[in-house]
């Protein structure tokens, strides 16, 4: 079991906490969205397979929506896990840390976290505006068109996780400053 460290407790007056706490709530609120695109991509699947296999017929759109709801899903819900803490540590190590310095990793983590979505926003940019301005569709008869707006959210899911990783900065600033 993971212990967590204790939530700093700087008061409902400091900023750096309101912050936070509303890029947390910001947060939830869209991954609890992206959750309702996971019971859509079921029932897309599901009619997918009875469509197919009782039926006989497999449109192409159906198919392609599968993937394209899978996009929002990994690339909100990305946010939404290092929100919650259900992102990918080496906890074997990080348990043993003492409190102070499971901040000042998570604080390098939450450094190096938004640096690589800022790179990741910046050069995908490019990638997303060059679909909008072909009008990139799917290659295939019978496919989704306006491609650009699955692309869209490769920097919008990335500026999502850069905003949490802003967010765990803060409180691991605060934990290391005594705040907490």
């Amino acid at each position: 079991m993971i212990k967590k460290r204790a939530e700093p407790s700087s008061g409902p007056d400091d900023p750096a906490v309101s912050i936070a706490d509303a890029i947390d709530r910001f947060i939830d609120w869209i991954g609890r969205g992206a959750a309702w695109i996971c019971l859509l991509i079921v029932v897309v699947v599901a009619t997918n397979v009875i469509l197919r296999y009782l039926l006989r017929i497999g449109p192409v759109s159906l198919q392609e929506l599968e993937w394209h709801l899978l996009s929002p899903i990994a690339l909100i819900g990305m946010s939404y896990a290092l929100r919650h803490d259900d992102h990918v540590r080496v906890d074997i190590f990080y348990d043993g840390f003492s409190p102070k310095l499971q901040a000042i990793v998570d604080l390098m983590a939450a450094i190096l976290t938004v640096v690589i979505s800022v790179i990741i926003i910046r050069l995908s940019f490019n990638f997303v505006y060059q679909a909008y301005s072909i009008g990139e569709g799917s290659p295939d008869p019978g496919g989704l068109p306006h491609r650009f707006l699955l692309r869209s959210f490769i920097p919008l899911g990335f500026a999502l996780l850069a905003l949490q990783a802003f967010a765990q900065g803060i409180r691991s600033v605060l934990f290391l400053r005594g705040k907490a």
